[in-house]
């Protein structure tokens, strides 16, 4: 298995990484958003935020 940041060898300590460098620029995509999940979750969110399905005041 290789790091899916630099492809060296993984180190068992920091698996699937070869190091905390690696682990802690992966980190980094996930947190400023270059790393996404594919979905319509802005549609789902926006129903959401409609009110439940019936019309009637949401639950507060």
């Amino acid at each position: 298995m290789s790091c899916p940041i630099c492809h060296k060898e993984t180190d068992p300590k920091y698996r699937p990484f070869c190091s905390k460098r690696c682990a802690d620029i992966d980190l980094a995509k996930w947190l400023n958003g270059s790393y996404v999940i594919p979905g319509d979750l802005a549609e789902e969110e926006d129903r959401a935020l409609d009110g439940p399905p019936g019309g009637g005041d949401p639950i507060q």
